[in-house]
């Protein structure tokens, strides 16, 4: 089979949105060149679209033009390596799927233990939150909660106080399990979204925050505007 006929092939097997590169054909070493040269020559004619140097993908076609890959598929080689996750989608990207904004950025933030400068790629900067905890499938939901939590000033088109309200909400549907990892998880968070989490999880009457309650200096202070008119216990806290 002619190398453009057995890209075609493969590419057909593709689901729409779903970025690749040369590694994704199964081609002898010698044909690597070839294979490019062909990516090259599909993506010029608009058979396929090219995300960036070496990355293409199969765009699903629209009205209003060719629609970008979701931003998992964008950065999927940034939250795995050799089968393994060392990263995960948080911040920016993550604020709308949690309810927190309606807004969504041009921004993809991903927590990773190791994080690296911030780059394009297409029309998305891609940016790095340093994760000190262990990253697994199992508490990479909590995680971005945590960060969440952590950059509340941050979350675009709301206010602290809304997003708080929001927070609770989502802390109350979590199994008792989660509430206990992502209180150790916090652990490894700054003051500030320890204390936060410590005052939402009292709010839920939450048993068992003494060990988070502890880990604070009890002389500092953590200022997050509006936050007091909804958590009760705000001042235990030392929220002002």
């Amino acid at each position: 089979m002619k190398t453009t006929d057995y890209i075609a092939f493969i590419i057909d097997r593709f689901p729409k949105g779903y970025v690749f590169t040369y590694l994704d054909f199964k081609a002898e070493v010698s044909q690597k060149q070839a294979l490019i040269k062909a990516l090259n020559r599909m993506a010029s004619s608009g058979k396929i679209a090219k995300l960036s140097k070496g990355k293409y993908y199969k765009p699903e076609t629209t009205s209003f033009g060719n629609l970008l890959p979701n931003q998992k598929q964008i950065v999927k080689d940034l939250l795995e390596e050799k089968g393994k996750i060392n990263g995960y989608l948080t911040g920016y990207s993550i604020y709308n799927q949690l309810g927190l904004t309606t807004q969504v950025s041009n921004t993809i933030q991903i927590g990773r233990n190791e994080i690296r400068p911030s780059f394009k790629r297409d029309q998305y900067t891609i940016a790095f939150i340093k994760q000190k905890n262990i990253i697994t499938p199992e508490n990479i939901p909590l995680l971005q909660i945590l960060d969440a939590v952590r950059y509340i000033k941050k979350i675009p088109d709301t206010t602290s106080s809304n997003s708080c309200i929001r927070f609770i909400a989502i802390l109350k549907k979590l199994k008792e399990k989660d509430l206990l990892l992502i209180m150790r998880l916090a652990n490894k968070y700054p003051p500030a979204t320890r204390a936060l989490l410590g005052a939402m999880l009292d709010e839920l009457e939450v048993t068992k925050t003494e060990a988070l309650y502890n880990s604070l200096n009890s002389i500092s202070k953590y200022k997050i505007a509006g936050v007091s008119s909804v958590l009760s216990n705000a001042e235990k806290w030392n929220i002002i």
